[in-house]
């Protein structure tokens, strides 16, 4: 008989320290709480960390896919490939300019945009490509890269989950004509809500920066500065998505513990995939030769061959144990919203097998041995109750 688990144990939880608590203190004893010199630190820092030139901060990954589009001039009409296996943020930016999101399937046995479906899509309107590194590790960006400087096509990395991470070598934000990356609450490092662009080119970032507020006049957040003036010029309509220096505090702190916050996903991951090869009712991750991995989500497929009981229903075991888990993630193209674009079920067949089967496992730096054990033990239970 399964036995009720009395702890919950989340599917993340980050990891906020008193180097966190007390940036933002000294930010409130500051007095300056929005955009300002904590935003710089942070942005110089972020730069320097991936090896950018250039880093603007934002306040979502949304953001800065939206601001990303509109540096590299997308217009109504034109066409922006993009995986069907993402979240909702990755296509809606291209829906904000009347533009229409060309989704396409996974790589065969990969939650990764498929470089041979991608080249199959582009037509005259094609305009962009936003490859998703999806739980952590890059796409195959040397066949997209390729394709793109073919076709003079633009890249708008979504690097939401990939921090950090390395192909072949470079870092993950310096690939791209644009990357974007997320701080959200169960990102490897967190401001809460939050988001940063990377590029190597100086129009891009100055242009991002000044559509995040309002459109104005790139130093007008230094108007309420002894050094400022209180006139500025609206160059042209804008957003207000900037960050916030309370928000960049928690971010300087974070960053400084980054590699080892990554370290310790990697090490989660290790003692998951050690604990869990044998199980033939799973299909774990494997990370592509050449590649390392953020490990921003630990995915496991349900194995229907094995099961008994299909990937909702070990989901519901799991948390009759007290274990919380996820899905990433639903496809675009079985939503209302693409369906109402043209998009059918059953259109991308890859991906709906990876949808069917997929189960993020709780992974979060915070995360102590002993949880991970729940989880492992957990499934190898299930895995015996019910075996096919």
């Amino acid at each position: 008989m399964t036995v009720l688990a009395t702890n919950f144990l989340p599917f993340s939880r980050a990891l906020i320290e008193e180097d966190e608590i007390n940036a933002v203190v000294e930010v409130l004893r500051s007095g300056w709480l929005t955009t300002g010199p904590r935003v710089r630190e942070f942005e110089a820092a972020f730069a320097k960390y991936i090896g950018s030139e250039h880093a603007v901060a934002l306040s979502s990954c949304t953001a800065a896919l939206n601001l990303a589009l509109a540096a590299i001039g997308i217009g109504e009409a034109e066409e922006v490939i993009l995986p069907t296996m993402t979240f909702a943020s990755t296509a809606e930016v291209v829906l904000y300019f009347k533009a229409r999101p060309v989704l396409v399937d996974c790589a065969p046995g990969t939650f990764h945009i498929d470089p041979q479906q991608i080249e199959r899509a582009i037509t005259s309107r094609t305009k962009a490509i936003i490859p998703v590194h999806y739980a952590g590790h890059a796409c195959d960006m040397d066949a997209i890269l390729d394709i793109a400087q073919r076709h003079g096509l633009k890249i708008v990395d979504d690097a939401a989950h990939a921090l950090p991470a390395l192909h072949r070598g470079k870092m993950v934000g310096t690939l791209a004509d644009i990357t974007c990356f997320s701080f959200y609450a169960t990102k490897t490092m967190t401001t809460g809500e939050g988001g940063m662009i990377t590029t190597a080119n100086q129009e891009y970032a100055e242009r991002i920066r000044m559509l995040s507020l309002h459109g104005i006049s790139k130093d007008a957040w230094k108007r309420y500065t002894a050094e400022g003036s209180w006139r500025y010029d609206i160059l042209e309509m804008g957003y207000k998505y900037n960050l916030t220096d309370m928000q960049a505090a928690i971010g300087i702190a974070q960053l400084a513990k980054c590699d080892r916050m990554c370290a310790r996903r990697n090490a989660l991951a290790a003692r998951y995939s050690a604990a869990l090869r044998e199980l033939e009712a799973f299909k774990l991750p494997v990370v592509p030769e050449g590649l390392s991995h953020a490990w921003h989500l630990y995915v496991i497929e349900a194995n229907s061959a094995y099961l008994c009981i299909d990937r909702d229903r070990v989901i519901e075991e799991l948390k009759l144990r007290g274990i919380g888990t996820s899905v990433h993630f639903i496809p675009l193209h079985r939503h209302t919203l693409y369906q109402g674009l043209g998009y059918r079920r059953g259109q991308f067949p890859y991906a709906e097998e990876r949808f069917q089967g997929a189960i993020s496992l709780p992974l979060f730096a915070a995360m102590s041995d002993e949880e991970s054990d729940r989880v492992i033990e957990a499934l190898h239970d299930i895995a015996s109750k019910f075996k096919r």
